[in-house]
């Protein structure tokens, strides 16, 4: 039978900068939100970092099924190349 066991000796010593990054909660009330991730690489910030001088923004929008999965089909990158052809569409 396999173990998914990890015996906690092995697992990395909490360091200042980890616990400045956490989360703090006093039950389910959040004092103060997380400004971190940890990661095998260590502490990274919550989010996505702004790319280039004109950064994507967030939006909804509602597209037919058949189109959202044609594109899902293409594989990973199909929110890009929808991008891509909303761009061409508008000549931009």
């Amino acid at each position: 039978m396999e173990s998914n066991w990890v015996d906690p000796d092995d697992a990395p010593e909490w360091t200042d900068e980890m616990f400045d990054a956490g989360e703090i909660r006093i039950g389910n009330k959040v004092i103060r939100p997380a400004t971190g991730v940890l990661t095998k690489d260590g502490i990274r910030p919550i989010g996505r970092p702004p790319i280039g001088d004109a950064p994507k923004k967030q939006v909804t929008l509602r597209l037919d099924a058949d189109l959202i999965d044609r594109f899902r089909a293409s594989g990973k990158g199909w929110q890009s190349r929808i991008n891509e052809a909303l761009r061409k569409a508008a000549g931009i």
